[in-house]
């Protein structure tokens, strides 16, 4: 269904609102994290402690912005379903949420993400060990 609303409500509208500058954010996280990982490997120091922790925020920043960001747009969309007519509500019954919501930036952001500031913590110890060795 498709719908043209000359004015929005100004919950629906702070909801979808919130849930496009979540999405950018969780964009930007990517692109800033991508730009870092550049720049540490052009200095020729990827390993360093700060990374490992730059690296498993962006994973926590992309998984709850994308969550949050997704709940966010549900409500909104639903509530202006409802205001629109699109999602009558019948007296004495529940009201149903219904949202599209992709696991993809919890995976991306929880797992993976985390995973690499795993790897990066070991690559930075063994550097460790590898310093005091020569």
């Amino acid at each position: 269904m498709e719908a043209t609303i000359p004015v929005l409500p100004s919950g629906p509208a702070a909801n979808l609102t919130w849930a496009g500058v979540l999405n950018q954010v969780g964009i930007l996280v990517i692109l800033a994290l991508v730009f870092l990982l550049a720049y540490l490997l052009q200095s020729r120091i990827l390993f360093t402690a700060r990374s490992a922790h730059i690296v498993g925020a962006a994973g926590v920043v992309l998984a709850v912005a994308g969550i949050v960001g997704q709940v966010l747009d549900g409500v909104g969309r639903s509530r202006l379903a409802e205001i629109i007519g699109a999602h009558a509500r019948v007296p004495g019954e529940s009201q149903i949420f219904s949202a599209d919501f992709n696991i993809g930036p919890l995976m991306l952001g929880g797992i993976v993400l985390l995973l690499v500031a795993g790897v990066f913590e070991y690559g930075r110890r063994l550097q460790k060990d590898t310093e005091g060795l020569v």
